[in-house]
């Protein structure tokens, strides 16, 4: 069999990009290489100019070749915060569709399924989305199906919901070109405790809890899905539990043992967590965000907000777009 040619990522980095998703990328594939003795994989970190380029943690990264120059290259991945945007939007996407058309792979890592979307190149594909990005995603991209999967890989696209889940995407190219021998030596360097199958579905927080939705007990685990399903017209309490065949009472009693909160508190919760992350990430009207999650006025649900994240919705979009550093936004 001949030897293979390298396989060739590139990483577009956008201000404020996700640094642990990029080390997630590179590190196990340059280990890949030092076990193959050869080199397997190559990487390219591109940028849409030649300036620096500052990550969320602020450390600079110098890109090695601008957008507009790439192309020798086998996948794209984007790496950028929900707010990334082109700074051409004219060129950038269409370099981006561009890519496409001669057979690059594109993907997004984390926050860089924004820009991706934003490039046009997602209709018809469904995305991973990270959690904390959903209701924002949904709200700017309808037509987009977003998916719970911590990896999605669907013809040509590639788009992972976190860092961890960025590891576990290279171990999979590396189990693919050099065999499982040869990931499980990768993923023992760096004590990584297990792979995660691509259809693996991302861990959730309880809302202000300790724990993790998945090991809730199966009941709760449906009122929840339910909350999450009705953000827009929330549901009675009473009706909640009767759908997870409870009595009210021993409904609210349960849900208050396994969660901490009674279910009304959690549920209003789970809806300002929505409406944040279109406060963070969107630049929708307080108005239009409140009928997002429920309520008929902006004046109760900013008031709500305030109560629960400790500051005005305001006043966290404005802190949120202001610089920091020396620029670089935080993802």
């Amino acid at each position: 069999m001949p030897d293979l040619p390298p396989l060739r990522l590139g990483f577009l980095m956008f201000p404020g990009f996700p640094m642990a998703c990029l080390t997630s990328a590179i590190e196990p594939l340059r280990a890949a290489n030092e076990i193959a003795g050869t080199q397997e994989f190559t990487w390219t970190l591109v940028a849409e100019t030649r300036a620096p380029v500052r990550s969320s943690a602020e450390v600079r990264f110098e890109p090695d070749v601008t957008l507009a120059d790439c192309g020798a290259m086998d996948q794209l991945y984007l790496l950028s915060p929900p707010t990334g945007q082109f700074a051409d939007p004219r060129r950038g996407p269409a370099r981006l569709r561009w890519l496409d058309s001669r057979g690059v792979v594109l993907g997004a890592f984390s926050g860089g399924i924004f820009p991706l979307a934003r490039a046009g190149v997602m209709q018809g594909h469904d995305c991973s989305v990270h959690w904390c990005y959903d209701a924002a995603f949904k709200a700017e991209f309808p037509l987009v199906p977003a998916r719970n999967a911590v990896i999605l890989r669907e013809r040509r696209r590639i788009t992972v919901s976190g860092a961890a889940a960025v590891f576990d995407l290279m171990l999979k190219l590396i189990e693919e070109r050099l065999g499982r021998d040869c990931m499980t030596e990768v993923a023992c360097w760096f004590q990584h405790p297990f792979v995660r199958d691509e259809d693996a579905l991302q861990k959730v927080p309880v809302a202000q809890g300790t724990g993790t939705q998945d090991a809730l007990p199966t009941a709760i685990r449906e009122a929840i899905r339910l909350f999450d399903s009705h953000i827009e017209d929330p549901l009675r309490i009473p009706d909640v539990a009767a759908a997870v065949q409870m009595s009210e009472r021993h409904f609210e009693r349960q849900f208050k043992r396994e969660t901490g909160q009674s279910p009304l508190r959690y549920y209003r919760l789970l809806r300002l967590s929505k409406a944040r992350q279109r406060v963070l990430y969107s630049d929708e009207s307080l108005t239009e965000i409140a009928a997002s999650i429920g309520y008929a006025r902006a004046a109760p649900m900013a008031r709500h907000y305030a109560e629960c994240f400790g500051a005005s919705p305001m006043a966290e979009r404005r802190h949120a777009k202001a610089p920091r550093g020396l620029g670089a936004l935080a993802d």
